[in-house]
């Protein structure tokens, strides 16, 4: 029998995580899921839509009223924006290339992140492969919050503001709970970033700018697209730590909503995930699933049982190497 014990106010185990043992015992059984690993051709051409339509936007926006510029970030550029932070996070699995060309998913990723106006791809990378492998790891996975945040972000008028800052604690927290070294690509990231955020300024002047990075950090705050980083890992039923989505916004978030069928099988595109659930529909559909990610961010906020301390934790041993 599994154990869970209290330590703190984090749900901590004593266990691996579930999705090691259900993919084994899914492949056993569908062996040919394995079919739907590999690239997903058409995300290069979808991505790079999206990249030029907010260059496009980027004019369009130029001479309008400030009033203006933030109702289109906020309404159009930043649910873009958001999608493109999605398609980074399928492209750091090397699904845009495939495995041999991962130097270049690196790069096209850098190419996706142009609109989100701050660098972002390389770094994501960088963590997003711990939060896999040591997923709720106490110093590993900084998808967690801090102490800090469970503590004091434990009312609906905090929590709303935890929501609304969102991305600053996704930004900072890793440079807390789990520093690493900056990479070369991390600055060539930032490079490309801030040369193409120079041109933009030069040829339109600051309102593109606004556009641009308001509707990265508004819509990955107080916004229903943001419900998914919610919905994704916290607890709102004791011992279950992955949920999935199966709605309409799937449709513009790269299916990120089909998360438990993503942490079972990482290297399957976002596009094929909902073949996943059809092949394998008896572990799934038992599971509990959220319906709505607006109903998920209201619940957090006004439900005094969740917050962010509702993560389930757990300890790994590494094997440091000398």
């Amino acid at each position: 029998m599994d154990k869970t014990g209290e330590r703190g106010d984090f749900e901590w185990v004593y266990n691996d995580q579930p999705h090691t043992s259900r993919r084994k015992e899914i492949l056993a059984k569908y062996p040919e899921i394995k079919s739907l690993m590999g690239p997903d051709p058409q995300l290069k051409w979808v991505v790079t839509g999206m990249v030029l339509t907010q260059l496009l936007a980027c004019y369009m926006v130029h001479d309008l009223p400030w009033k203006w510029v933030f109702f289109w970030s906020y309404g159009f550029g930043g649910c873009i924006n958001h999608s493109l932070t999605l398609a980074i996070h399928d492209i750091s699995h090397n699904v845009a290339f495939g495995n041999k060309l991962a130097r270049l998913n690196r790069w096209f990723a850098i190419w996706a992140n142009l609109p989100i106006g701050l660098p972002y791809s390389a770094s994501f990378k960088k963590y997003h492969i711990d939060h896999h492998r040591y997923l709720g790891g106490d110093g590993l996975d900084v998808d967690i919050p801090t102490d800090a945040e469970g503590w004091f972000f434990c009312t609906p008028l905090r929590k709303v503001l935890w929501l609304f800052l969102q991305p600053l604690f996704y930004a900072l927290r890793p440079l807390v709970v789990n520093p690493k070294p900056v990479s070369r690509l991390e600055m060539m990231n930032a490079a490309v970033q801030f040369a193409v955020n120079f041109v933009i300024f030069y040829l339109w002047g600051l309102k593109p700018i606004v556009y641009l990075i308001a509707g990265s950090i508004l819509c990955m705050g107080l916004h229903p697209i943001s419900g998914h980083f919610i919905a994704e890992h916290y607890m709102f039923l004791k011992g279950h730590e992955t949920y999935s989505y199966y709605g309409s916004l799937n449709r513009i978030t790269f299916n990120v909503g089909y998360h438990m069928e993503h942490h079972d099988f990482p290297s399957i595109p976002g596009s094929k995930l909902p073949q996943v659930k059809k092949m394998a529909a008896e572990y799934y559909d038992s599971l509990p699933q959220h319906t709505s990610w607006t109903r998920v961010l209201w619940d957090f906020v006004f439900d005094d049982s969740i917050g962010p301390y509702t993560r389930i934790k757990r300890e790994y041993k590494l094997v440091k190497q000398e």
